[in-house]
Protein backbone atom coordinates (compact mmCIF):
# COMPACT_ATOMS: atom_id res chain seq x y z
CA UNK A 1 0.00 0.00 0.00
CA UNK A 2 1.36 3.87 -0.62
CA UNK A 3 0.36 6.88 0.80
CA UNK A 4 -1.28 9.76 -1.36
CA UNK A 5 1.69 11.82 -0.67
CA UNK A 6 4.08 8.89 -1.95
CA UNK A 7 1.94 9.21 -5.02
CA UNK A 8 1.99 13.04 -5.37
CA UNK A 9 5.85 12.79 -5.20
CA UNK A 10 6.68 10.07 -7.27
CA UNK A 11 4.53 11.76 -9.75
CA UNK A 12 6.43 14.89 -9.34
CA UNK A 13 9.70 13.24 -9.42
CA UNK A 14 8.76 12.20 -13.04
CA UNK A 15 7.61 15.26 -13.98
CA UNK A 16 4.42 14.05 -14.38
CA UNK A 17 1.25 15.82 -14.34
CA UNK A 18 -2.05 13.52 -12.97
CA UNK A 19 -2.65 13.69 -16.98
CA UNK A 20 0.07 11.75 -17.74
CA UNK A 21 -0.30 9.18 -14.71
CA UNK A 22 -3.74 8.52 -16.02
CA UNK A 23 -2.32 8.13 -19.46
CA UNK A 24 0.50 5.92 -18.36
CA UNK A 25 -1.28 3.96 -15.54
CA UNK A 26 -4.67 3.45 -18.48
CA UNK A 27 -6.91 5.17 -15.96
CA UNK A 28 -9.03 8.01 -16.11
CA UNK A 29 -7.71 11.58 -14.57
CA UNK A 30 -10.74 11.40 -11.97
CA UNK A 31 -9.46 8.40 -10.32
CA UNK A 32 -6.12 9.46 -10.34
CA UNK A 33 -7.84 12.67 -8.99
CA UNK A 34 -9.56 10.91 -6.55
CA UNK A 35 -6.87 8.76 -5.03
CA UNK A 36 -4.09 11.54 -4.27
CA UNK A 37 -7.12 13.23 -2.68
CA UNK A 38 -7.06 10.31 -0.30
CA UNK A 39 -6.04 10.79 3.47
CA UNK A 40 -2.81 8.71 4.28
CA UNK A 41 -3.40 5.68 2.42
CA UNK A 42 -4.62 5.30 -1.40
CA UNK A 43 -8.09 4.70 -1.27
CA UNK A 44 -9.40 2.33 -4.24
CA UNK A 45 -9.63 -0.26 -6.07
CA UNK A 46 -6.72 -2.81 -6.08
CA UNK A 47 -6.33 -3.12 -9.35
CA UNK A 48 -5.92 0.68 -10.21
CA UNK A 49 -3.50 0.92 -7.29
CA UNK A 50 -1.48 -1.78 -9.10
CA UNK A 51 -2.02 -0.17 -12.01
CA UNK A 52 -0.14 3.34 -10.84
CA UNK A 53 2.50 1.44 -9.13
CA UNK A 54 3.48 -0.22 -12.48
CA UNK A 55 3.55 2.51 -14.49
CA UNK A 56 6.17 4.34 -11.57
CA UNK A 57 8.11 1.62 -11.60
CA UNK A 58 8.30 1.29 -15.36
CA UNK A 59 9.47 4.74 -15.41
CA UNK A 60 11.94 4.10 -13.16
CA UNK A 61 10.44 5.02 -9.41
CA UNK A 62 11.28 3.01 -6.34
CA UNK A 63 8.36 3.42 -3.85
CA UNK A 64 10.13 2.22 -0.57
CA UNK A 65 8.01 1.99 2.53
CA UNK A 66 8.55 2.89 5.80
CA UNK A 67 11.28 0.99 7.19
CA UNK A 68 12.28 -0.61 4.12
CA UNK A 69 16.12 0.13 2.19
CA UNK A 70 16.11 1.01 -0.78
CA UNK A 71 17.54 -2.03 -2.97
CA UNK A 72 18.76 -0.03 -6.22
CA UNK A 73 20.65 3.16 -4.14
CA UNK A 74 18.98 5.18 -6.82
CA UNK A 75 19.02 9.10 -6.14
CA UNK A 76 15.46 10.11 -4.66
CA UNK A 77 13.89 11.40 -1.73
CA UNK A 78 12.70 10.37 1.68
CA UNK A 79 10.46 11.72 4.49
CA UNK A 80 12.22 11.20 7.96
CA UNK A 81 9.83 9.15 10.41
Amino acid sequence: MITAVQMRAARILLGWDQSRLAQEAGLSLPTIQRMEASGGNVRGNVDSLVKVVDAMERAGVELIHAGAASTTGGRGVRLKG
